[in-house]
């Protein structure tokens, strides 16, 4: 009895411990599924923010330009997103802040709500308001996924970087950050981004990039009398309808026949922003860095979500115009390749300018812009083209687009007069038609470069 007693309590205590052990195992087993599941998340999360960060284009603004340490020196990369690229405005030079999970000199010590508060309404931790350079009007707009994502990559994905960007410096009273408080209050938008029910999936995913990620109306929208963007969205008249910043003039992109995309199809935006080449058209000045460092590597659907949302938008602030089959336009054509042309600016052009552009102003594809027609030529403001003249300037370098070409400085070889006689000649020839540029057109912005 005591013997049957025995085994039997012996056999339960076993019995007992192989459950425990098969427990323990599966449990065991739960747990390693559970993280590597886990793991798998964090590592599709901190993927995705990387491309929404490319979106954004964060390295645009939050990398400094390459350093040369010496005249003639090879320039050297600077670490991305440490911050100190400066940014021209008109109260002075603003520098973006490290924002490298370095827990000293960058974002290290921000937990997410910290960080979405940066990021959405330009308050740091501290209390510490941001000047609107940083677009947060726009990042408003970012969804609450998106956000985190975001927050991921930048903590998880980023490489710390433990170097200080230069203090923002501003005079008085732009050095009194507090009263940007007032201005939040009364210019910045405060909502995330609202699907349109009467749109469908493509155009709102193309309104979601362009008005928050991609903030493209801090911009291409212009400003006003509070250096506010003077429109979020395409309620707004003056949105996307061109904007002066740092000197140079960024295109109005609604659908005018003149200066905007009314004449470029929905696969030319798309070429345009992956290969820095579209229709003829080739980006310029700070564009050049957003293709460079954002829209090529933006993917196939929302590359075409965007191109059809800014083809939806309706023409406004109209500017130049273009036929290229009126009989002016054909005869001076002709003219310019026999040489039998007399208006002012045409030697200039044909001395400097056409082996690039051709006589007929029609460029050379995948290499060299077109002129004829082309919406910058046709802008409101000549701002671009002066500077284009004076600086000179490069295509984008794209892993899918051709070889990038370089343009001239002419500010050694071509005096204000001349640069305002050859300007006025290209937006006026081959069918063109835009408002004269005068020498004090030309003076003012080589005064304001210093050029």
């Amino acid at each position: 009895m005591k013997h049957d007693l025995f085994h039997s309590v012996s056999f339960a205590i076993a019995a007992a411990c192989a459950l425990a052990i098969t427990a323990t195992a599966n449990a065991a087993a739960g747990d390693a599924t559970a993280n590597t599941a886990s793991a798998s998340t964090d590592a599709a999360q901190v993927a995705r923010g990387a491309y929404l960060a490319k979106a954004a284009d964060c390295a645009g603004c939050h990398t400094a330009a390459p350093r040369v340490a010496h005249p003639g020196a090879a320039p050297v990369a600077t670490p991305p997103f440490a911050g100190g690229l400066g940014i021209g405005s008109p109260f002075g030079t603003i520098y973006t802040s490290n924002i490298t999970p370095d827990p000293q000199y960058g974002i290290g010590r921000y937990s997410y709500d910290d960080f979405a508060r940066a990021v959405r309404e330009g308050i740091a931790p501290g209390g510490k308001r941001l000047y609107p350079a940083m677009p947060y009007p726009s990042f408003a707009k970012i969804t609450d996924d998106d956000m985190h994502a975001l927050y991921a990559y930048f903590m998880h994905g980023v490489q710390p970087v433990a170097v200080p960007a230069p203090p923002t410096r501003l005079p008085f009273p732009f050095n009194q950050r507090w009263v940007l408080m007032f201005w939040d209050w009364v210019f910045a938008p405060k909502s995330q981004f609202k699907a349109d029910p009467k749109r469908d999936a493509q155009w709102n995913r193309g309104a979601y990039l362009v008005q928050s990620l991609g903030h493209c109306g801090a911009c291409h929208t212009p400003r006003g009398p509070g250096y506010e963007e003077r429109g979020y969205d395409g309620s707004a008249s003056a949105y996307l309808t061109g904007g002066t910043n740092d000197h140079w003039f960024a295109a109005n992109l609604t659908g005018d026949e003149g200066s905007g995309l009314g004449r470029s199809s929905a696969t030319d935006i798309v070429a345009f922003l992956r290969n820095g080449h579209g229709d003829g058209l080739i980006p310029f000045g700070s564009m050049v860095q957003v293709v460079e460092d954002s829209t090529q590597y933006l993917n196939d659907d929302d590359l075409a979500a965007i191109a059809a949302y800014l083809k939806s938008l309706p023409p406004r602030a109209p500017s130049g115009y273009f036929n290229a089959r009126s009989s002016a336009a054909q005869q001076t054509v002709q003219a310019l390749k026999t040489g039998d042309v007399e208006r002012p600016g045409a030697g200039i052009y044909a001395s400097y300018c056409a082996r690039c552009h051709q006589m007929d102003g029609a460029g050379v594809p995948q290499k060299y812009p077109r002129l004829a027609g082309n919406p910058a030529v046709l802008s409101a403001s000549s701002v671009s083209l002066v500077r284009l003249l004076v600086e000179g300037g490069s295509s984008p370098h794209t892993e899918s687009g051709p070889k990038p070409r370089k343009m001239p400085s002419f500010a050694g070889k071509l005096t204000d007069t001349e640069m305002a006689r050859v300007l006025t000649f290209v937006r006026n020839t081959w069918g063109n038609t835009a408002r004269p540029v005068t020498r004090n057109d030309v003076s003012s912005v080589r005064d304001a470069l210093h050029k």
